[in-house]
Order: C-alpha cells, then structure tokens, then sequence
C-alpha cells in the first residue's frame, strides 16, 4: 500500500482533470459517474489504507513521488505521508466527500453547470487530500490554498445572483488574512529549522528552540492566526454564514470534512510548536471557548436554517480549538470526526427539506413537516440529536463529553474554560431544538412540492448510522475506558496530562446532561408549549436589542465595514491619482500621441510610400559620403 498512497488523491484530481477536459461532451449520467466514482473509488483506498494502519498502529506509510524545488539545501518534494492522524482526515474526508457526491448527483441534476459542479467539487477534495498528506508544509501549504481557491469557485457556483459573487469573495479575502499569516510562519520555521519537512520540524523544535523561546512563540502566533482564518474562529468568523450562498452539498462538504477543519488539523499537525508557546496554547483555548459562546447565540435568533446550521459550525469548531489549547488532542479530532458525520447529515437534510418545499429557507415558513418527509425528518432528527449531546444513545455525547471533562481537568484546563463550555452546551441544546420544533412541528405552512430519490436518502441514512455508533469508539473512564481511537491517535499526538481524579468524571457528566436537557426544555417551552411567553418577551427592548446584535453576528460584519473597508476604500480612491500614477499615465499619453503620429505614415497611397524610400535612400547616401 505504502507505494499506492499516491492513488487516495489522484483518483479526485484525475475526475477534476475528465470533467473540465471533456465534461461539455458527456451526459449527465456520466458526469457523475465519473464524479461520484473518483472519491467512492479514493474512499475505498483510503479505508484500506486506514484498515492496515489500525492493525499496525506504529505503521506510517511514506512516498516520495519527485523533488518539486531543488535549490542549494532547499528541497522539497512531492512526498506523501500517512499516519494515525492523517488516516483519520482520510477516513472522514473521502467517506463523508463521498456520500456528498452521492448526493450531489440528484440534487444538482437540473443545474445547467453540473459537470462543473462536480469538476469542482472532486477538485476540493484532492486540495484537501494533499493538506493532510502532505509530508512537507510547502505542499500542505499548496492544499491550504487549493481548498481556499475551491471554496471560493463553489460559494460563487451560481454567479449569477451578485450576493453570491459577493459572499465567495468575502471568504477569500477574509481567509487570505490567516493565509498571509501561515506563509510567513513557514519562513520564520525555514529560518530557524532549515527544512519544511513535518517529522524533521517536530523532531528538531524542541532542542532549536529551548534557547529561543519567543521565537517558538511567533511561529505558534503565526500558525494560529492561519488556522482562525481557514476555521472561522473569532475574530476571522465572519465568512463562514455567508459562504450559505452555494449549494447545499457545498455548505456540508465546506463544514463537515474538509476547509474550516483545515485549522484543527494544522494544530494538531504542529502540536510542537504549541507546546513550546504555552501562552499561544492558553490562547487557543480562551478564543475557542469564546468563540464558541458567541456564535451558539447567534445560532439562537437565526431565521434561515442553513445559517443556523452555519453558526453551529462555527461553535462546533470552537469546542475543537478549546480541546487544542487544553491539551486533549485527541479529544479535539475525535469531536472534529464525530462533528463531521452528523453536521454533513445535518446540512443534507436541510438541503433536502428547502428543495421539497419549494427553495424556502426561513424556518418560520416551514412546520409540519414531520409527516410529510418522514425518513428526513428521523435521520434529521439523529443529527440534531448528536449536536445537542443527548446522553448515551449519541456519538456526540461521548465527543463533546471528553471537550466539557477535559476543560476542568486537564493540566491546562480551568474551571472558567469548563464553565463556558458548559454554557455553550446549554445553548446548542436550545438551538438545536429550536430548529427541530420549528422545521417539523406546528401547522403546515409550505406545500410540499418533491420528495428526494434514493441518491439523496441513501446518504442521510449512512450519515445517521455514522452519528450515532461512531462516538462509542471512545469511551469515558467511568464507562469501561474503552479508548482505541485515543490509544490509535497516540501514536502521533501526545497524552493528555490530568489533574483532575478521574472518578470525579461522572459528575462532570451529569452537570453536562443538565445542561443538554435544560437547552431542550427551555426551547420546548418557548417555541411548543407557551408561545405566548416567547411573543412577550420580543417587545422588551433589551430582548429585542439583544436579538438584533445576535442575529447580525455580533456586529462584526459592520464593525470591520466602518474601520477597515471603507478606509481602505478611501485611501485607494484618494490615491488614485496620487503622483506616481500622474507619472505612468504621463508616459501612457505620451506612448498613444507617438502612435497617432506614426500611423498617420500609413495613408495607403503609393506615392508617398516610394517618395520616403526615395528620401530613406539619398539620406544613407549622403550619411555614406560625409562618414
């Protein structure tokens, strides 16, 4: 297998290469054949390189394919590397991008750009592929930028409509800032380390560095800033609700496996470096855990159900990054896993309800809904079920259990970092029944105008099979402490430190399971039971204030208009016609009145072409006698 690495990747980007090529010329049956084949195909792969690598843990498997760069002692190389970390990035990246295809197929048949749909999409995941695969941060870096350049094509997919340009570029520009950051921490660590490879770099760190420590300190800083970009972390987050604009399998393929886990895994990757920077590391955890309250009371006032399911990623992630900083590394990717299975259920079932009511986005318009579309309605429901943690029977339960146990008794955790996420779980709880009572309960109020096919089904079904019994492959301690996923990834990210007794764990779990049912119980009462209370308490003006701030997202979208934007924009319209422009346009003006006055030569009349060759050849002739 070890030699055939190559092929997880390159079956996408051979699917990207076909369709772009020849996708005008192909039916639409082929067409997805070919995009939906390519990442079933790279799933298949993967898993069987995933499959060895569980029954040899300590296994890594590595290629090296050509050197890219040769210049003195600067070479890298088109290298691959897997191990247990990236297995697990594989594993959730080809399997959930391929159920997405699946999926794709029937609910993109009627778009009259649907080979480029999938050029684009099969193209996103090769990105993410090589991110991940990468043995070297140059080529992690070209898959940085690659899932950048694709989120960008498939936000804007329908360009027609100029919020949705407008939205893609928003996510480009926003996330080049932390793209900016990254590169220039991949100079300071060539600096200081001579090389990009990752096991060197991890390897040699720790003894570079130990008589440097600020310098540690940038490079985490600088990895930081491009993991908030990509990850949509406070306060590089307001990208992510608008990225709604693109298709549905868009939202759950940007969300769930691929571009805003991007953060998560480069953390994780370069955990050394965070080590070294325990300031930088406490970091991580204060802006995930703020994060994560911010966006859960945005989540709350949302109108349009993907942007619910929106800031619920953001949230989500913030859980993730709160895990970083504490330490528990392995918690953080086992939620990133378990988030990834249930929000791609979660955002293809919302996909699937807005198309069988007629392209309706607002909650408020649907209800009743629950009879009408029953298996979306019972997979939904799993879905919800995991983001709100509901005890036991759900996979995040156990992953968002190990965030909650971890931020009080990890060496780095502390009781404030335990109590937001607590306040946090409190929250998701809310919005997440919230979203389930307003969608699928109450009168009808949108005709259901379609119901899915099998190709959109069948991947909700896989999807709430994964969201349920994935998270019992960690288990707490109390529960039998049956931990192979964390026993796999220790063989790549380091143990979490506790300073808590861990037979103090149950308690954690049942303040956790108060918080779940206290979420549900407050949204059951407000949106099911006494919606009179809820009428109430929208004309007290603080609810109302309140209610305004959240549902803009905080204010950072008019925040960054007025000190950022527009300056900018002042300062390039004031500059416009600054002195060197004045020059150039000088030496542009001066270049056309030549031009004029030269081609006023060309009259097309025979005469006064012979009579310059006439006057050309006397004017040689008598250069020649005077020289």
């Amino acid at each position: 297998m070890q030699t055939m690495l190559w092929i997880i990747p390159a079956l996408p980007l051979l699917g990207f290469l076909l369709l772009i090529s020849y996708g005008s010329r192909l039916s639409r049956r082929q067409t997805a054949a070919i995009g939906v084949g390519s990442v079933l195909l790279s799933a298949c792969a993967g898993l069987y390189a995933g499959g060895q690598l569980l029954l040899h843990p300590s296994l890594v498997y590595e290629v090296t394919l050509w050197t890219w760069i040769d210049i003195g002692d600067f070479h890298p190389a088109i290298a691959l590397r897997m191990d247990a970390l990236a297995a697990v990035f594989v594993f959730v990246i080809t399997l959930i991008g391929a159920l997405i295809h699946l999926y794709s197929a029937e609910f993109m048949e009627k778009d009259p750009d649907y080979s480029r749909f999938f050029a684009c999409m099969n193209l996103f995941v090769f990105a993410m592929l090589v991110l991940v695969l990468a043995d070297n941060l140059l080529l992690l870096y070209l898959g940085w930028e690659g899932v950048g350049l694709c989120s960008y094509l498939l936000i804007g997919f329908w360009y027609e409509n100029p919020a949705n340009g407008h939205a893609a570029r928003k996510a480009f520009t926003m996330t080049r800032i932390g793209d900016t950051a990254l590169a220039i921490g991949l100079f300071c660590i060539y600096y200081a380390c001579k090389s990009l490879n990752i096991v060197d770099i991890s390897t040699a760190a720790p003894l570079i560095f130990q008589q440097n420590p600020q310098e540690a300190t940038l490079i985490a800083f600088l990895l930081l800033g491009g993991a908030l970009g990509k990850s949509a972390q406070l306060p590089l987050q307001t990208w992510l609700p608008d990225a709604m604009a693109g298709p549905s399998p868009v939202s759950a393929l940007i969300h769930a496996a691929t571009m805003v886990t991007a953060g998560v895994y480069l953390i994780a990757r370069m955990y050394v470096f965070f080590e070294l920077a325990p300031a930088v590391q406490g970091l991580i955890a204060v802006i995930g855990a703020i994060t994560l309250l911010v966006a859960g009371l945005s989540a709350l006032t949302q109108y349009d159900i993907k942007r619910v399911l929106a800031y619920s990623t953001i949230s989500q992630i913030g859980y993730m990054f709160l895990a970083l900083g504490v330490g528990a590394w392995t918690a953080a990717i086992f939620h990133f896993m378990v988030h990834a299975f249930f929000k791609a259920l979660l955002f293809l079932g919302a996909g699937a309800i807005i198309e069988s009511v007629n392209h309706e986005h607002s909650m408020f318009r649907m209800g009743g809904l629950r009879k009408k579309l029953p298996i979306i309605f019972w997979t939904f429901m799993v879905g919800t079920a995991s983001l709100a943690a509901i005890p036991l029977v759900t996979a995040g339960f156990y992953s968002k259990d190990q965030i909650l146990w971890y931020a009080w008794g990890a060496r780095h955790g502390q009781a404030w970092l335990w109590s937001m996420a607590w306040v946090g779980a409190f929250i998701t709880a809310a919005y997440s029944a919230r979203m389930v009572l307003l969608v699928f309960w109450g009168p009808l109020k949108t005709e259901v105008t379609s119901r899915p096919r099998w190709s959109i089904t069948f991947p909700l079904i896989a999807l709430a099979v994964c969201s349920t019994w994935i998270g019992f492959v960690d288990l707490p301690h109390n529960f039998g402490h049956f931990t192979p996923f964390s026993d796999f990834l220790h063989h790549t990210l380091p143990l979490t430190e506790l300073r808590a007794d861990p037979t103090t764990e149950w308690m954690f779990q049942i303040l956790a399971t108060v918080a779940t049912v206290g979420g549900l119980l407050l949204a059951y009462s407000y949106y099911y039971i006494h919606n009179k209370r809820l009428r109430h308490l929208a004309n007290q003006p603080l609810f109302r204030r309140l209610h305004r701030l959240w549902l803009a997202g905080w204010g950072f979208d008019k925040l960054y208009q007025t000190f950022i934007s527009r300056p900018f924009l002042w300062v390039t319209k004031a500059n416009k016609a600054d002195g060197v422009d004045q020059l150039y346009s000088a030496m542009a003006n001066i270049t056309t009145s030549l031009n004029q006055r030269m081609a006023a030569l060309q009259s097309g009349s025979l005469r006064w072409y012979i009579m310059g060759m006439v006057l050309g050849a006397i004017i040689l002739f008598g250069l020649q006698l005077l020289l």
